[in-house]
């Protein structure tokens, strides 16, 4: 992770900031940091859950949405990109002609962890995430071979890990059926 020169940038500056190299910064405590492009497994790892997700919605014919790399503001001068969040139509509507920056939280919000980002994922919009209640954060960690399930109860989550063969257990998408393995093993290629 790398500061920009940038010294200081507000919230609704960063909504518009392009400092034209196409690189993707989060705002935290208004400064820049650059975001490290993510490696194929991430990509793939990504898609799958994407895909997924998105079938599991048609399946429910739920008014819900999947976005990869949208920003989520999680305070005054912060906004996060994340791997793939879930919102609802509405709140899609809301951003129509602006920059996919959410303001308030989506149904839930996929991590997955590199290894630059095992802090960042784990403690910082872990704790990010649940100040701006969000009712369920994923984190997929193809380090440690395991994903963490993470539901929100009285502003502090509880966690529940999953590994191997085992089902991801989701109050979003309650009859989801996909286990760790499946998700992990599309990081592959062969």
């Amino acid at each position: 992770m790398v500061t920009t020169p940038v010294t200081s940038i507000t919230f609704e500056e960063y909504l518009t900031y392009d400092d034209g190299n196409g690189f993707h910064y989060e705002l935290v405590d208004g400064k820049l940091e650059l975001m490290n492009p993510p490696t194929i497994e991430h990509f793939l790892i990504v898609d799958f859950l994407d895909t997924a997700l998105k079938a599991e919605i048609k399946r429910c014919n739920s008014n819900w949405l999947t976005f990869r790399e949208s920003g989520v503001r999680t305070g005054r001068n912060k906004s996060r990109l994340t791997d793939l969040c879930v919102v609802t139509v509405e709140q899609a509507r809301e951003l129509l002609n602006a920059s996919a920056v959410f303001e308030s939280p989506p149904l839930l919000i996929v991590e997955v962890v590199s290894p630059e980002s095992v802090k960042r994922d784990y403690r910082y919009k872990r704790s990010e995430y649940a100040a701006l209640e969000v009712p369920e954060y994923w984190i997929v960690d193809p380090l440690e071979t395991k994903i963490s399930v993470l539901l929100l109860e009285d502003g502090f989550y509880e966690e529940t890990v999953f590994t191997a063969n085992q089902q991801i257990g989701s109050r979003i998408f309650s009859e989801f059926n996909i286990a760790v393995e499946e998700v992990l093993n599309a990081g592959y290629l062969g």
